[in-house]
């Protein structure tokens, strides 16, 4: 059913003149009669008879009335649900227990008006997808995948730097020192069973791992942040790689043991990345509060792989 007919019959309805009508819409009072001829056929009905004082709604017009009215109603509201501005600014933040996550909870704090919409998506080709095709307006993501660059039509910005941790139990032969360096981390073995190939996460640790000849396994079903802290915790042989700004919260008897790692600190870089030709009024403002609020940047003394996403 065409809404410009619709809308043209209550326009005509409530003026009771079609002429009236006409000036009501800015449009020609041959096109008033028009579409509602043009309605008349669809409905099998007819909605008005001529009066000496303009247009009245016959019984069928005024049984319809109410329903036109509810679908121009409908209407709006399904134009507003997209409308840019009128629905939350979607953002992929990958994990709620990683940094992306918490850059957004201080987005949120300083910019309580803007309505937000958190989602967490599995891997960057999944969510440059989405952002191409509207389902999200950014994601952050350490980089397209090395030899796969972005979309030109993806822009994208480097927002955090984020330094590394040895997180390791109370029995690891490291886990009494106030910091480590990468060459004291030769030989140890470093346990990540979340790392899953093809993730940008993943890249990022072979990369680390070709440049520093650490031992980085990936071994065994990946049971979540739970169960390998308790592993860390009992196996004084094993430890495993976090960030500055991950949460992780574990019991009291485990005694774990966050130690930054030096010499040079290796970096996870986040970027933000969005379509160019996205219009939602809340994007600028994210994008502006990310730049005035970066924690960490990359500096002297920090690693991160060669093809990161630039600042």
């Amino acid at each position: 059913m065409d809404l410009g007919a619709v809308r043209t019959f209550v326009a005509v309805a409530e003026a009771g003149q079609f002429q009236k009508a006409a000036a009501d819409l800015s449009i020609s009072q041959q096109a008033v009669s028009k579409r509602i001829a043009a309605l008349e056929r669809t409905l099998g009905v007819r909605l008005f008879t001529r009066a000496p004082r303009g247009a009245e709604l016959t019984i069928d017009g005024q049984a319809f009335l109410p329903h036109a009215r509810e679908l121009l109603r409908v209407a709006e509201r399904a134009s507003a649900s997209v409308r840019p501005g009128r629905r939350p600014l979607r953002v992929d933040v990958i994990a709620s227990r990683v940094a992306p996550s918490a850059l957004m909870r201080d987005f949120h704090r300083a910019h309580p008006e803007i309505d937000l919409d958190v989602v967490m998506l599995s891997d960057v080709d999944t969510a440059v997808a989405a952002i191409r095709s509207g389902a999200i307006d950014a994601s952050f993501r350490a980089v397209a995948m090395p030899g796969r660059p972005l979309p030109e039509d993806i822009e994208s910005v480097r927002v955090l730097d984020e330094p590394h941790q040895l997180l390791t139990g109370p029995a690891h032969a490291l886990a009494g020192a106030r910091s480590v360096t990468l060459t004291e981390l030769t030989g140890h073995r470093i346990w990540m069973p979340g790392l899953v190939p093809g993730t940008e996460w993943t890249a990022y640790y072979d990369d680390l791992v070709a440049e520093f000849g650490l031992t980085v396994e990936a071994t065994g079903p990946n049971f979540g942040s739970d169960a390998l802290l308790d592993t860390i915790a009992d196996t004084p042989a094993l430890a495993t790689f976090t960030t500055a700004r991950t949460r992780l919260v574990w019991p009291a008897g485990h005694d774990l043991r966050r130690i930054p790692v030096t010499d040079p600190t290796p970096v996870y870089p986040h970027s933000l990345l969005w379509h160019r030709d996205n219009p939602h009024p809340a994007l600028p403002t994210l994008r502006a509060h990310l730049a005035t609020t970066m924690a960490v940047r990359a500096a002297a003394g920090t690693w991160a792989p060669g093809w990161v996403i630039p600042r």
